[in-house]
C-alpha cells in the first residue's frame, strides 16, 4: 500500500509541474496586482494570467489531473494509516 500512494504522489508533482508550467511557459501580458488599504475589506489582490490556443487546454486538463491525482494520494496515504493502525493493534491483541 506504501508503494501505491507513494507513486500516486510523485505523478501528482510530475503533472502540476508539468500543466503550470505549460501555462506559465505561453503566457503573455500578465499582470499581478496587490492594493492594501486601512480596513482589510478594501484590500485586494489581483492575477492575470493570459494563455492562448493548445497550451491554455493542454495544461489546464493536466493540471486538473495532478490535482485529481494528489487527492486520491492523500485518500490512499490515509487509508493506508488506518489499515497500518489496524495490524498493528491486531497483532498486539494476537500475542
Amino acid at each position: 500500500m506504501l508503494m501505491n500512494y507513494a507513486r500516486t504522489l510523485v505523478a501528482s508533482i510530475v503533472f502540476l509541474g508539468l500543466g503550470l508550467g505549460l501555462i506559465l511557459a505561453h503566457s503573455h501580458d500578465s499582470t499581478i496586482g496587490f492594493t492594501a488599504a486601512h480596513p482589510a475589506a478594501a484590500t485586494s489582490l489581483q492575477v492575470v494570467i493570459r494563455t492562448d490556443g493548445w497550451p491554455a487546454v493542454i495544461g489546464l486538463v493536466v493540471t486538473a489531473v495532478g490535482v485529481l491525482l494528489l487527492l486520491v494520494a492523500v485518500v490512499l496515504a490515509v487509508l493506508g494509516e488506518i489499515t497500518a493502525r489496524e495490524r498493528h493493534a491486531n497483532s498486539r491483541a494476537v500475542s
